[in-house]
């Protein structure tokens, strides 16, 4: 992928990587464990830079509805339960794994597109390309310190949720 430092296509460009895990942590052929923990340690990483870096100064536009990005923080409250729910199941492959898995892949898709179609267009259409690469640059230094401290953990992912 292209280097950017637009915090739009950067949030573009995690959100089909999710897509991609997604489709790793359903083939029996792959690797569903390690998939699984790329997108634990991408989704928390994802969601608290967003909620740290980016969603605050999004809501300082007068053009982008603070209602969605509050429902984009709810939803991420969501994503991150489904996350542990699958986080937690024993035996990755089994019935339960892959009902718990489905039901992550609901939540976590159905965010990244409301976020798309409002948050991320708003964005686009109203942060001026220069704030966005600022924004662009906190996102990934906020992602990349998450990532560092393994924020994917099961032991993490339960401190995110409040379990």
């Amino acid at each position: 992928m292209a280097r950017t430092q637009d915090v739009v296509e950067l949030i573009l460009q995690d959100h089909r990587r999710m897509e991609e895990l997604f489709h790793r942590m359903r083939s029996v052929e792959a690797d569903r464990a390690a998939a699984l923990e790329e997108f634990s340690q991408l989704l928390i990483a994802h969601a608290q830079a967003e909620e740290s870096e980016v969603y605050p100064a999004l809501k300082r536009y007068r053009n982008i509805d603070d209602e969605e990005v509050e429902h984009g923080e709810h939803e991420h409250d969501e994503g991150n339960k489904a996350l542990l729910d699958l986080l937690q199941v024993e035996e990755v492959g089994s019935e339960e794994w892959d009902e718990k898995l489905e039901e992550l892949v609901k939540a976590v898709n159905h965010h990244t597109d409301e976020e798309e179609r409002t948050i991320l267009n708003g964005a686009r259409e109203n942060v001026a390309m220069e704030r966005r690469e600022e924004l662009g640059a906190a996102f990934l230094e906020e992602r990349g310190r998450q990532l560092k401290a393994g924020c994917g953990s099961l032991d993490n992912v339960r401190r995110v949720v409040g379990a």
